[in-house]
């Protein structure tokens, strides 16, 4: 075990930069933080690179910490390394996935420029439940090792293929696999109820303030709406997602 005491120390230095985007993109790498979330991380192979941990801390029995890097810190480190304001004593820097969209994923959701890293992560958590095979996220959608958006996650991230690719050529490729394809519009759309379910689909929501682009609802085979019977004028993207995904996978 590592035992690092200083706040200037360079390995402290490299751990902050992970908290910015540009940090990393440029490792591959990024920090998590929190007994559940490191967890999670950990019931996967070769996701965690290092475990961080203060004194005051205990490894639960029963993580296997083969290949881990294993570095105890001060309390003080913890908290420049942290986001939250009340860390848990435990973090982990792991590897960002890599993972390529295949023809064995017959339910996916295909994520338009959404921005908000809350609705990010709820929109993968709620994939995640509802059993979805992969997500795409497509250009302009936040990033989903912003430190918000894993912890929204819940730990979903960990259990699905998370794909990052720019949707006009997912979708033709989708299409030769046999797959479906279902936007997210009143423009041409119907209700959701009306559409027939689909053993394979994939389902594209959109930006929260403009919703799924005109050039992606052009390559869709039928767009859909949820009714509003209030006064509200749309529904947040994270709740219509899981409305959607659960109509399709019942």
């Amino acid at each position: 075990m590592k035992v690092i005491e200083s706040i200037k120390n360079q390995k402290v230095k490299d751990w902050k930069k992970l908290l910015t985007k540009k940090g990393r993109d440029k490792t591959g790498l990024f920090i998590i933080e929190g007994f559940h979330l490191v967890e999670e991380a950990m019931k996967e192979p070769n996701v965690v690179m290092e475990l961080i941990i203060t004194e005051q801390v205990e490894i639960p029995r029963g993580w296997n910490l083969d290949g881990v890097l294993l570095t105890k810190v001060t309390l003080d480190i913890m908290k420049a390394i942290s986001e939250t304001e009340a860390p848990q004593g435990i973090a982990a820097i792991c590897k960002q996935q890599n993972a390529t969209l295949t023809s064995e994923y017959k339910r996916l959701l295909l994520v338009d420029a959404v921005q908000d890293p809350g609705n990010l992560g709820t929109i993968i958590r709620t994939a995640d439940a509802a059993g979805i095979d992969a997500i795409v996220l497509g250009n302009g959608t936040v990033d989903l090792y912003n430190g918000k958006t894993i912890r929204a996650t819940q730990g979903s991230l960990f259990h699905l293929p998370i794909i990052k690719e720019d949707l006009r050529s997912v979708i033709p490729q989708l299409k030769q696999n046999g797959i479906s394809i279902f936007g997210t519009s009143l423009k041409n759309g119907v209700i959701y109820k009306n559409e027939p379910i689909c053993e394979t689909f994939a389902l594209i929501v959109g930006n929260e303030g403009n919703g799924v682009s005109e050039e992606i609802l052009n390559l869709t085979d039928q767009n859909l709406y949820i009714p509003i019977f209030g006064k509200a004028e749309s529904l947040n993207v994270a709740i219509a997602s899981a409305i959607l995904m659960y109509h399709f996978v019942k």
